[in-house]
């Protein structure tokens, strides 16, 4: 099993900001790297144990050939130094809760530092790639937000996927860095498409019209767009690509036309998202709710709580304001997923999802959140 060692000040920070490896080399300690602080003010990651499929995955004698062989499931996640240890949970919470761990393999997406030798000597087992993302590719395309760190380049590396994994690479489920899974990852991996190239859950009661500016819906050289669609809402730090469609309809281009608009007219305020609802909004293929019960740590915008979304939970994604639950109000979400596990199934089997509170808490231990 993965655990993390925090130090004695760590422990004292707010709920869920242990994800962010604040003040970055400060806490870490990588193979390669010699910290200028005292061992008190760093932590590491012990080796995690190994994972092994189940018997009902079948062909146990079969070696995976390489990133191309058609039984893998592939998930892609950045990698920084920032939210290092959100990564390594995440990583650790898809291979505990997978009935077949061992036809995983993730693609890491860095753009500032050597993590490969600490991701190996973690997970030994580990089948992955690491990917370098030139940060200079989208650094003239990046408008200001709302929070600095939507920001940073790294977070666009999710528009290149496709230019970035192996042509043999089919499929891939994006993950955001702040998350944990708790059911079983194959079953998102067979969601069905259909005709489009992403799915993900959608949310049609959010107001679509605030994730744009009054001036983007007063032009109708930019809001007619949307005409013919119905656009929902939807969060782009779980989806489900079609890696196939998206190469051959050539959507990073797209993208990235949508943020030269935005360089120039200021159509949006929120980093990322808004080009790819811009995109793909009203073109998705819906998945369930609770494969990302988001907005755990606040609003972006105003900082306060979120509901949770009723009914099991398979993934906590705490993609708040400021990665962290905030004030009395944020005790209702505590208690919102304790609900939610409660509601979510029986026994704590492999794949069950959040069912019960004291699961929840198990898994948020592995990054101090709750």
């Amino acid at each position: 099993m993965l655990m993390i060692i925090l130090s004695p000040s760590l422990h004292s920070f707010p709920p869920a900001e242990a994800i962010k490896s604040s003040h970055l080399d400060s806490y870490l300690r990588l193979p390669s790297y010699q910290a200028s602080h005292s061992s008190k003010d760093r932590f590491s990651f012990r080796k995690a144990s190994g994972f092994r499929n189940a018997d009902e995955c079948g062909f146990t004698d079969r070696k995976i050939t390489g990133v191309c062989d058609p039984s893998l499931v592939h998930v892609a996640i950045t990698l920084d130094v920032v939210y290092l240890r959100g990564s390594i949970a995440a990583v650790h919470s898809i291979l505990q809760h997978s009935l077949c761990p061992e036809n995983i393999f993730f693609h890491f997406i860095v753009s500032d530092a050597d993590l490969e030798t600490l991701v190996r000597s973690t997970i030994p087992q580990l089948k992955f790639k690491v990917y370098y993302f030139d940060p200079e590719i989208v650094r003239n395309l990046i408008s200001s937000s709302v929070r600095q760190a939507l920001e940073q380049p790294l977070n666009y590396a999710r528009n290149y996927l496709a230019d970035l994994l192996e042509p043999c690479v089919r499929r891939v489920i994006y993950l955001d860095s702040d998350l944990v899974v708790v059911d079983d990852i194959s079953k998102l991996w067979i969601t069905n498409l259909g005709s489009r190239t992403i799915g993900a859950p959608e949310y049609c009661h959010a107001n679509f019209t605030n994730y744009f500016t009054g001036g983007f819906w007063s032009d109708q050289r930019f809001s007619r767009t949307f005409k013919g669609r119905k656009p929902c809402y939807f969060n782009t730090g779980v989806m489900v690509i079609d890696l196939v469609k998206w190469r051959r309809v050539g959507y990073t281009k797209r993208i990235e036309r949508w943020m030269q608009i935005q360089k120039r007219y200021r159509i949006y305020e929120l980093g990322s998202l808004p080009p790819f609802l811009l995109v793909f909004a009203g073109r998705v293929a819906p998945i369930e709710h609770r494969w990302n019960q988001h907005g755990l740590g606040g609003d972006n915008v105003k900082g306060s709580c979120r509901e949770l979304h009723p009914g099991p939970v398979s993934l906590l994604h705490w993609s708040g304001s400021e990665n962290r639950v905030v004030g009395e109000e944020c005790n209702e979400q505590r208690r919102g997923i304790q609900l939610a596990g409660e509601r979510g199934g029986c026994g704590g089997a492999i794949g069950s999802g959040v069912n019960n509170f004291s699961t929840v808490m198990k898994i948020s231990t592995y990054i101090s959140l709750l």
